[in-house]
């Protein structure tokens, strides 16, 4: 029997998850939660009934339900979206066009997806069509799993069912709470540390009636979802505790559904709110490949009017999937064995599809414009060594390594300290360290900066292992005592909560940083940071006139007195800032210049460091 106000709840998740990645919700990634509490709780009652009523649970026939009920519309949307992927997106980007198809078509898109470091709360500039896959694969598995558990238990009797079921859900909600501080991509993608989401769904099947009658709970309840919603955004730490707040209040919405208030009921049960209920599952398909490939292919983020038409063409896609795809196939009576081969024939093709997208995928380049130039991608899109080798300290790494280059004997040492935006000078530091006999010693690490400011924690970046990683840079550094100390930053982080005055909040940190290094080294010299660019600009010459590419804006210098201060926007800019200066494709992505770059670089560094009393 379909319960009206659980179908308003659907419709409620699907809407959340599409206006925040529509950047108008901040906090709607809330919206999968709320599936969770609903699945677990729907899923697990199916099965106790059935048990109950049977005394066994036909497994072939679950499983056949659940293939039927997800896969079909989950491959035809897979398969259109990787159709038009192909004839939108450059052929440089098949590569991770097809891997990523790949991940989604075998179930584990989750633990792939986190294998490769696609941090769902933090997406780069051309996400992949296919990372909201990451959800349906959790679900996937626990539909695998929780009949064959549910089975186990029920030899036992209810009680049994009951304990097993909660362990279960407090041991995942723990394990989701330190992992979510310790490792947040694996935290945010796994089963195992959202498994209690659904857990929670279950045990409401064992409350006590007399529980469900205080009629305050539902407004309790919305005021969660209200606040998680609005208050929640990219930088919230989540799962974890955090998500404590939806999936509690979802819980408690379904447990006093019975004793909701009209308005409530009225909401849930209009006409508009079932039909969005009905194609919630397609609308949550379709919402990020309607966003996503617009933006991608247009090189840049979507205005509000073209965000909302992109949504309004979600809701008409996810109305005739439904109506054409999903409830046809649905409740088409076809045997167990014609759904089993189907569903592995359906994924032995999309399996193959992935790979075959990315064995299409081309490294050349040739761009169009008034001068054209031909770039092999991956040498444009490569990073410096110091990515390759461990020395650019990652997410929830708190300490570098040895990292030293040049004249490892050279009595004279100099130091880059900073985040990438200071990692993206090392190729031209290590050429002059080289050239000039000087020992060079590599202090790098991810989204930390060297100005000691603090930023707000946002997806797998903690701010507590950037300020022990700085700590530690701040003493070796004091150990070394070098010749020279490089700095750079990134000049666009946003500043963590209290901080009204942003120019306040950077100079404070650059304070900071000056106190804590400038007795420790003759030369304090300050990079100030490189041009920023509008676009991801290897994807934008592979897919556009270049001209149009030469978006880049100048980054002003916001440098405090005391150090010695070197600005390279002359060296990138005149009137303009160009994608490519002099044949070499200035940046390599949306934010950092190119390895080839930096080294084209060198004599202009070379000149500046010598200036400042360096390679004399």
């Amino acid at each position: 029997m379909r319960i009206l106000q659980i179908q308003g709840l659907r419709a409620l998740a699907a809407i959340l998850v599409t206006l925040f990645h529509a950047r108008l919700v901040p906090g709607g990634f809330i919206g999968v939660d709320i599936f969770y509490v609903i699945s677990g709780y729907l899923i697990t009652g199916l099965i106790l009934r059935e048990i109950e009523k049977t005394g066994r649970l036909d497994l072939k026939s679950f499983y056949q339900r659940r293939i039927k009920r997800l896969l079909p519309t989950s491959v035809f949307v897979l398969f259109v979206t990787a159709i038009f992927a192909w004839f939108l997106l450059p052929a440089i980007n098949r590569d991770s066009l097809g891997r990523d198809l790949f991940a989604a078509a075998a179930y584990i898109s989750n633990y792939l997806f986190a294998w490769w470091q696609n941090d769902y709360q933090n997406l780069n500039a051309t996400p992949s069509p296919f990372i909201h896959y990451w959800s349906l694969a959790v679900e996937e598995q626990f539909y695998l799993l929780w009949p064959i558990f549910m089975m186990v238990l029920a030899r036992y009797g209810k009680r049994i069912v009951l304990i097993g079921v909660s362990a279960t859900t407090l041991l995942s909600l723990l394990f989701s709470i330190y992992l979510t501080q310790a490792a947040p991509i694996w935290a945010f993608y796994s089963l195992p540390t959202r498994a209690w989401e659904l857990g929670f769904g279950a045990l409401l099947l064992f409350l006590p009636a007399t529980t469900k009658k205080i009629r305050v709970l539902p407004w309790i309840a919305f005021l969660g979802i209200a606040i998680s919603s609005l208050n929640f955004d990219e930088n919230t730490a989540f799962p974890g505790k955090n998500a404590l707040l939806p999936v509690l209040a979802t819980a408690l919405l379904i447990a006093t559904i019975t004793y909701w208030p009209p308005i409530f009921n009225d909401l849930a049960n209009s006409r508009l709110s079932q039909w969005l209920g009905a194609i919630s599952y397609p609308l949550y398909l379709w919402h990020w490949p309607a966003l996503v490939l617009p933006s991608t292919a247009l090189g840049r983020p979507l205005r509000v009017r073209e965000r909302i038409f992109c949504i309004a063409l979600t809701v008409v896609l996810a109305h005739l999937t439904s109506r054409y795809v999903e409830e046809p196939l649905r409740h088409k009576k076809l045997a167990v064995r014609t759904v089993y081969v189907g569903a592995l024939a359906t994924t032995v093709i999309s399996l193959v599809a992935g790979i075959v997208i990315a064995s299409s995928a081309s490294s050349m380049i040739t761009t169009k414009g008034e001068t054209s130039y031909k770039f092999d991608i991956l040498k444009v899109v490569a990073k410096p060594a110091i990515y390759g080798d461990g020395c650019h300290v990652n997410y929830g790494e708190t300490k570098s390594g040895y990292c030293t280059y040049g004249d490892k004997n050279s009595s004279k040492t100099i130091v880059l300290y900073g985040d990438s935006h200071a990692a993206q000078w090392f190729p031209a530091l290590e050429e002059l360290a080289r050239t000039y006999g000087y020992k060079l010693v590599s202090l790098t690490k991810s989204a930390c900066p060297a100005v000691d400011a603090q930023r707000p924690d946002q997806g797998a970046f903690k701010m507590v292992h950037c300020t022990k990683w700085r700590e530690n840079s701040v003493a070796r550094i004091a150990d070394i005592h070098p010749f020279a100390v490089i700095t750079s930053s990134f000049q666009y982080f946003e500043p963590a909560a209290g901080f009204k005055d942003r120019n306040k909040w950077w100079n404070d940190g650059q304070h900071r940083l000056l106190d804590s290094v400038k007795k420790s080294t003759d030369h304090l010299i300050y990079i100030s940071d490189t041009p920023r660019p509008l676009r991801d600009i290897p994807s934008c010459l592979a897919s556009r006139n270049s001209n149009s590419c030469d978006s880049t804006e100048k980054t002003p210098v916001k440098i405090i007195p005391g150090f010695e201060i070197i600005d390279p926007t002359p060296w990138l800019c005149s009137s303009y800032c160009p994608a490519i200066i002099d044949g070499t494709v200035a940046y390599r992505d949306a934010s950092h210049i190119s390895v080839q770059m930096s080294r084209d670089l060198v004599p202009s560094l070379e000149k500046a460091l010598k200036s400042k009393g360096l390679f004399s």
